[in-house]
């Protein structure tokens, strides 16, 4: 973790020599035109600023208005373009032993996440309550300071295919940010058993100042930016893990 530090630098203005003769009307004469271009130049910024602020909350506003095509069940999709025997395969490959007779004629897919876990080597999984609010109460769990761990979670796809799934977390002590993390999880077909995922290894900061309780957020998404499930939860980082 570290903290950014911006400075910002300032300049001076070179003068002239009024004891020269004719300077003083020189320097005058310059002055004026220096103020006149920069009044000028303040003006044009500003309409370059207001017109650029502008320009993006409309280009915002027609990303988040753009259409990315239209939708198909599965059935559909499977249909789509039957005769092109590339993409046959690579939907199949897909869609793997997907039953169709299960999937229904939903356009949306439907993600549940079944089961959360923190992995550590050498301790017993801890199994964390999914709140349906997604709000734990209380701590969600305490990590020991410079202890790996790897966080595991199972979901189930149902009724379309899933893409761009994927989870962020950003976690923040005392006010300030101090972790903000992505991971792409890929596209993921209906299927019966639930799918199962596990994050890279990471490890928890150590020493006075990484103690302490730490509040975070957690998000599951897709590539439309639809959430599945938000967690908002609160942990602790100790010299020693909980005691079961």
């Amino acid at each position: 973790m570290s903290l950014a530090v911006s400075a910002v630098s300032s300049s001076k203005d070179m003068g002239f020599d009024e004891n020269k003769e004719g300077g003083e009307k020189s320097t005058n004469e310059t002055v004026e035109a220096n103020q006149e271009a920069s009044e000028e130049g303040g003006r044009m910024s500003r309409q370059m600023s207001e017109t650029s602020m502008y320009a993006t909350e409309e280009e915002d506003d027609a990303a988040s208005k753009l259409a990315l095509g239209p939708q198909y069940t599965i059935k559909e999709q499977l249909e789509k373009d039957k005769d092109d025997e590339s993409l046959r395969r690579w939907k199949e490959q897909l869609l793997g032993s997907v039953d169709l007779n299960h999937v229904g004629e939903a356009l949306d897919p439907d993600v549940k996440i079944v089961s959360l876990s923190i992995v550590s080597p050498g301790r017993s999984d801890i199994v964390l309550p999914i709140p349906e609010d997604g709000k734990p109460k209380g701590l969600w769990f305490t990590l020991k300071e410079g202890s790996k761990y790897h966080l595991k979670f199972s979901f189930e796809v149902r009724n379309n295919i899933v893409s761009g799934f994927k989870y962020t977390n950003t976690v923040w002590k005392t006010g300030i940010k101090v972790d903000s993390s992505k991971e792409m999880l890929g596209t993921f077909s209906p299927q019966l058993e639930p799918h199962s995922h596990e994050m890279p290894e990471e490890t928890t900061p150590s020493g006075i100042f990484a103690r302490g309780t730490y509040s975070a957020k957690s998000k599951f998404l897709d590539d439309d930016n639809r959430c599945y499930l938000e967690i908002n939860y609160t942990f602790d980082i100790r010299k020693e893990w909980a005691s079961t």
